[in-house]
């Protein structure tokens, strides 16, 4: 379950921007998931219940939000949501397209609890 290494990933990077600020603790993360970058968000959200323990996000809440994919067509210009398994441009059909968006994992916000800065 890489979701658990996902989950630690996301912690640690909460908690340096939680260290940075000068904040005693983390009260919610926000990330978004794209269907391409491997990850479940169900997944991650039981992994990071059992990761968070003992950390700056022990009682943090997890939101997460899956993202659209959507292909750029290198032939036309068009910019298109398309399914995982159908990454064709939606406006001339081509096969010529490149990811703009659903393969991302990002760690949207965080928010922090008596930041001092």
């Amino acid at each position: 379950m890489h979701e658990l290494a996902v989950s630690l990933a996301l912690i640690d990077e909460a908690e340096r921007v939680a260290r940075a600020h000068g904040a005693r603790r983390i009260a919610h993360l926000r990330v978004l998931i794209g269907p391409l970058s491997g990850v479940d968000g169900e997944q991650l959200a039981r992994s990071y219940t059992i990761a968070r323990a003992g950390t700056l996000t022990a009682e943090a809440t997890l939101e997460w939000s899956a993202t659209p994919i959507a292909v750029r067509c290198e032939q036309c210009g068009a910019t298109s949501e398309v399914g995982a398994q159908r990454l064709l441009c939606r406006a001339c059909g081509s096969w010529q397209t490149r990811v703009v968006s659903g393969a991302e994992l990002t760690l949207q916000s965080v928010e922090l609890v008596d930041a001092t800065h």
